[in-house]
């Protein structure tokens, strides 16, 4: 099956990526989310972000306008069901992500295939409320989309040949790599990366070091980009939260225990760069560590 048309539910910081890179790879795109504004948000979003791309000659002026055009931004679930791929990538909670494919499943076409840009939820069990479990995977895109290279592709138990391929040759026609991970809790990226992060939570709750020596032991003693604390903020901490809790309940492992201070300070609502405190305070002119 020719793949032509994609869906994209969810217009926050990973659907619109998704959204933005379909468009460019020549896909049409229905991207659907369940308010306007974010919809609008996301739209802008990626006008500038293409811009962006266009200014530093890596895309040209009219195939930007010409994949802008592709996007068709909607509020009914309907129009996401009239797609050859759908790419689910609301927020990471399970319960969430379960009444949005049983809320599609009127929709869709027969050939459809059913996607999840999960980052830990077991794919198996998500494509078990689906009609269509054997045309159900995992399409883990990293954050930020249109940069990184990687997209994890995760099949569940029921998960046929076909879908597989299909999915494969949609990250190639997207110019990215793909890597085959098993259905086991956080799958590949975020079984390793989760649980450094959460020690580096840790190192901070413990009072080995501050945020900041934290974050430049890594970057100048591991020779990593960003630092854990910092990576922690532009991932969500609500987000790390969610993966640690899913790999300590799915593989009854004390070691994947969420540290308290993460737990706190989501529930403080200090969440990251989305919501401008995290382990660093972004509201002025530079970060500054909150501790």
């Amino acid at each position: 099956m020719e793949i032509q048309k994609v869906g994209v539910i969810g217009a926050g910081q990973m659907g619109n990526g998704i959204a933005h890179v379909m468009a460019l790879a020549g896909y049409d795109v229905v991207l659907n989310d369940v308010s306007q504004q974010a919809l609008d948000s996301a739209l802008s979003l990626i006008h500038k972000n293409m811009e962006r791309q266009a200014g530093k000659g890596k895309i040209a002026e009219a195939d930007m306008k010409a994949a802008l055009a592709r996007i068709q931004p909607s509020l009914k679930l309907a129009d996401v069901g009239a797609t050859d791929l759908v790419i689910e990538a609301a927020t990471e909670r399970e319960t969430v992500k379960q009444a949005i494919f049983e809320d599609l499943q009127p929709h869709l076409k027969p050939h459809t295939i059913l996607t999840s840009n999960t980052s830990s939820i077991s794919i198996t069990r998500l494509a078990s409320r689906t009609d269509r479990p054997e045309r159900f995977m995992g399409f883990h895109f990293m954050n930020p989309v249109p940069v990184m290279q990687l997209v994890e592709l995760i099949r569940g138990i029921a998960t046929d040949e076909p879908t597989f391929s299909a999915c494969q040759e949609v990250v190639a026609r997207l110019g990215k790599t793909s890597a085959s991970a098993e259905d086991f809790p956080a799958f590949i990226v975020n079984r390793i990366l989760m649980p450094m992060i959460n020690e580096a939570v840790y190192t901070l709750y413990e009072g080995v070091g501050s945020v900041k020596s934290i974050d430049e032991s890594m970057k100048l003693g591991a020779n990593h980009p960003m630092g854990p604390l910092e990576l922690a903020d532009f991932i969500g901490l609500d987000t790390c939260l969610a993966i640690m809790n899913v790999l300590h309940d799915g593989l009854a492992d004390t070691k994947y225990r969420p540290c308290p201070l993460l737990t706190k300070y989501v529930e403080a609502g200090w969440l990251g760069r989305k919501t401008q405190r995290g382990f660093y305070d972004y509201r002025g002119e530079t970060p500054v560590p909150t501790r």
